[in-house]
Formats: C-alpha cells, structure tokens, sequence
C-alpha cells in the first residue's frame, strides 16, 4: 500500500507540483491551502504518513500548524518537513522547535523532495 502525504501549501501552483512530483513517485496525496485546513484534511483522511508544510499562509501559518500536529497524540510522531522560501536560520530554529523533521527550499528539486521523504517516511 502507497503511503500518503499531506502538502499544505497556500499556492495552487506549488500544491500541482508537489501533486505531480509525489505522485510520480507512487505515494497519495492529500492536499490542504493552510494550516487550519491541514489540520481538517489530517482528521478527516484519518492522518498521514508525512506532512510536508508551507510557513507563510494565511490564517494559520506553518508554525502553528506544526505545533498543532505535534499537540495531538494520534499525529505527534507524523514526519514534518518544511518547504518554503524562508532559508533564515531564525524560522529553521523555530521550525525544529514547533516539531519539524527537516526543510527544504524552494524552488525544490523533485527528485530531491521525493528522497528527503522516503528517508522520513521509511
């Protein structure tokens, strides 16, 4: 069975890419436009075996979101990664502390995102 990713993304462009770049590879995708719809999405699919998040959304942006996965039992150990423009040392420190597993930058290199998430996801 192909596991599922969740990408919370506000950017319909960014959301078919990492649709394309995932699905490519053989996993399921879920799809959220930010954070307090990736929190819906997770309850009602049942939860994910990686999320993969935007930081700035509107709303509720990356880091609450993150926090708020990590907050509930059922998704606390679920593989976060990071993908977003912000390389600034300040929001990676942040990120790590809300929960996240790991960051890639955008643009991302498919091939590149699809490794970070096997290797999360094994």
């Amino acid at each position: 069975m192909s596991k599922t990713i969740l990408t919370v993304d506000d950017s319909r462009t960014m959301r078919s890419m990492l649709l394309l770049a995932l699905e490519g590879a053989g996993y399921r995708v879920i799809q959220a436009e930010d954070g307090v719809h990736g929190l819906e999405v997770l309850a009602e699919s049942g939860g994910a075996d990686v999320v993969i998040t935007d930081i700035n959304m509107p709303r509720m942006d990356g880091f609450g979101f993150i926090e708020n996965v990590r907050a509930n039992p059922a998704w606390d150990g679920t593989p976060v990664l990071v993908l977003t423009t912000e390389s600034d040392a300040e929001k990676k420190a942040r990120a790590r502390q809300a929960g996240a597993t790991g960051w890639i930058v955008k643009p991302f290199d498919p091939a590149k995102l699809v490794d970070a998430v096997r290797r999360v996801a094994a």
